[in-house]
């Protein structure tokens, strides 16, 4: 089982967020922080290179870094892009989550 997976929707997103941004060659850093309404949150962001100690994954030619300690709490989690008006963002589906929040980005493991 892959560490993480993105659908079709969430790589196409990243990817067209990259483009607008000019940033390329940025990877997407998928990693999980302390805080949010259930103790941990999800946390995006474009970066130019991965970390030392980062897990490399690469979907459709759009690479993912994942921190070692993040990659704990992320184990088979599945990141998906919706664009309903009243719902648009990135989805998180993750089988560690014992509680989510409301929100979607806030999860209790």
């Amino acid at each position: 089982m892959a560490i993480v997976s993105l659908t079709e929707k969430a790589i196409a997103h990243v990817k067209s967020l990259r483009e607008r941004q000019g940033e390329l060659e940025s990877g997407l850093r998928v990693a999980v922080q302390g805080g949010g309404c259930s103790g941990f949150s999800y946390k995006l962001n474009l970066e130019p290179i991965p970390g030392e100690k980062d897990k490399i994954l690469e979907f459709d030619g759009l690479k993912v870094y994942v921190d070692p300690k993040s990659a704990l709490y992320l184990s088979g989690i599945e990141i998906d892009y919706s664009d309903d008006l009243m719902d648009a963002g990135f989805k998180f589906q993750n089988p560690n989550a014992k509680k989510t929040c409301g929100c979607g980005t806030s999860f209790s493991a």
